[in-house]
């Protein structure tokens, strides 16, 4: 169950997010021209999702974060999928195989 401490950590991460441009980062990974197998650009908005999934997914893994409240307020699954295959590529071109694996990680847990 969540407690008013796991309140106070998701409001900050909601500031957070607002200050990184979340909003503006989702509107674009969802967006009808996204195309999320073009792993090619650099492209800032995946960076945003990339960071703040793996920022979120490493909070939920020590228990600093309650599973619950956030799934509850994003969309993990639907995050993941379109940044996955940035995340694929770099792990492959740079061989390490950790490089955002606690959004992975959030993302199969919200698919059960």
């Amino acid at each position: 169950m969540a407690t008013s401490e796991d309140a106070n950590l998701v409001m900050q991460i909601v500031r957070w997010s607002t200050d990184m441009g979340l909003d503006e980062a989702m509107q674009e990974i969802f967006s009808e021209g996204y195309d999320p197998n073009d792993v090619s650009s650099e492209d800032e908005a995946v960076r945003k999702i990339l960071a703040f999934g793996e920022t979120v997914g490493t909070l939920v893994k020590h228990g600093l974060l309650d599973w619950d409240v956030l799934s509850d307020l994003y969309w993990i699954e639907g995050m993941w999928k379109k940044v996955a295959a940035h995340a694929v590529h770099l792990r492959e071109r740079l061989g390490e195989p950790r490089i955002y694996e606690h959004f992975e990680s959030l993302a199969a847990r919200s698919g059960n």
